[in-house]
């Protein structure tokens, strides 16, 4: 079982020596018992607070992280479970409300174990109250960064957790919706860990606790950074253009050709990854997603590997895209894909769907988003993560319609006829330029 760690001394892994100031706690007056009368609960209260030197399940203050200043929202679960109560939910409105006053980020630092139960449904209801100054921070524009404690359980996973646009965990920290005394005999415990969240794509990544301070003022200087439209990056492959529409089929497929990971380590200096749809699954093979810091300002990218993409590819190129979105950060994609995955298990997986959400995503975008296909641009598969009037190509790129040997099959043509046909498809990057499909060709980087 990993340390569980007090709501101090994970303030004190996270914030900058000596940045840590308390943001003013709301003052509630109670009956005796709680809102319930419950037999018992203030001397429960009392000895919580005695063991942990707090007043409630959470501190809640502002700090600089890394350098970034941020809200900053520390449960203790040594006080009664770092469960939510009326009072909780106090303290977490005033912390959020001071985050959109301020303009900061929030960051839940969470270590709950769900609802109080002493205070009945009134302490159920708190999450609602969480919900909403959620929306309200998300709706101001302002990013939230949940690290998930051991353990993560009920509620707090549900809303605060799940809830933020980044989701970090430590590692080996119990995660779930479902709490160790209420699952079902039978249940797999492994399901319910922080790795195995990420697995499912429900987080980002496990974080050791000597890298947590680090990792999250490089996810918040990103989210929080100056940005500006992202040109497309310089072509790294072959220069010269192909002479037929074959030879730019081979060369997009060509093992030697650069993929996504060499354009995206050329064009940022530092970059961060998100990983997984939110609803299962991830796309780890097919696309990346995440942000970067080019020349000082945030661009977000959604990267296409040369795979078929997945639709938990899609699903998180969408994720990122919206997010980006309302963040005010541009966004640049990479296409690079014979096409969508057409097996059975992805047209299970709402494929269709999936690629709607992406071209909904790129078409609904208020920020700059720019497009460079790298290699293979495979039919709607690829085009979905492809913006509209400003799409560039690489010399060794192609865009089609449909692969040549399958446009040569559903035309009944013979095989000897497919390097004709992908003539006629005129896919060539100096084609498309010609045909209005693409902005341009991108050159080399200057030497």
């Amino acid at each position: 079982m990993p340390e569980r760690l007090s709501a101090r001394r994970i303030l004190a892994l996270v914030a900058d020596e000596g940045t840590f100031r308390e943001v003013p706690a709301p003052t509630r007056d109670s009956p005796a018992g709680g809102p319930l009368g419950w037999d018992g609960y203030d001397a429960s209260r009392a000895r919580a607070a005695d063991r942990t030197g707090e007043e409630e399940s959470v501190v809640c203050g502002t700090a600089r992280v890394h350098g970034t200043e941020a809200v900053l929202i520390a449960f203790e679960f040594g006080f009664l479970g770092g469960s939510l109560g009326e009072r909780t939910g106090d303290r977490l409105e005033a912390a959020y409300t001071y985050a959109r006053e301020h303009r900061l980020p929030v960051v839940p630092l969470i270590a709950t174990g769900g609802s109080r139960m002493q205070e009945g449904m009134l302490a159920l209801t708190q999450l609602q109250r969480v919900a909403r100054q959620s929306a309200l921070t998300r709706e101001a524009g302002l990013a939230q960064v949940a690290v998930l404690r051991d353990p993560t359980t009920g509620g707090g996973w549900a809303t605060l957790g799940a809830g933020a646009d980044v989701i970090l965990a430590l590692p080996g920290a119990q995660v779930g919706f479902a709490g160790s005394r209420v699952r079902p005999p039978d249940a797999d415990p492994s399901a319910y860990t922080a790795e195995a969240q990420v697995a499912a794509g429900s987080a980002d990544a496990v974080v050791p606790p000597g890298d947590l301070r680090e990792t999250l003022g490089l996810w918040l200087r990103l989210l929080t950074g100056s940005a500006g439209e992202a040109g497309p990056p310089h072509a790294l492959g072959a220069t010269a253009l192909p002479g037929t529409g074959w030879e730019a089929v081979t060369r997009a497929r060509s093992p030697e050709r650069p993929r996504a990971r060499a354009y995206l380590d050329a064009f940022f200096s530092r970059r961060v990854a998100i990983s997984g749809d939110r609803c299962g699954g991830t796309d780890p093979d097919g696309v990346l997603c995440g942000f970067g810091e080019r020349d000082g300002r945030t661009v977000a990218y959604a990267a296409q590997t040369g795979a078929a993409t997945r639709p938990a590819g899609y699903r998180t190129a969408a994720r990122l895209i919206r997010l980006a979105d309302r963040l005010g950060v541009p966004v640049l994609t990479l296409v690079d894909t014979p096409g969508a995955a057409n097996d059975a298990e992805a047209e299970r997986q709402g494929a269709g769907a999936a690629i709607a959400e992406v071209f909904g995503a790129v078409a609904a975008a208020r920020v700059p988003v720019t497009t460079l296909v790298i290699g293979e641009g495979g039919s709607g598969g690829a085009l979905a993560l492809a913006a509209p009037g400003n799409t560039w190509v690489t010399p060794d790129g192609y865009f089609s319609v449909i692969a040549p040997e399958l446009a040569a099959a559903i035309l009944k043509r013979p095989v000897s006829e497919i390097e004709a046909t992908a003539g006629q498809l005129r896919l060539r990057p100096q084609d498309l330029v010609e045909l209005g499909v693409v902005r341009g060709i991108a050159g080399a980087p200057d030497r």
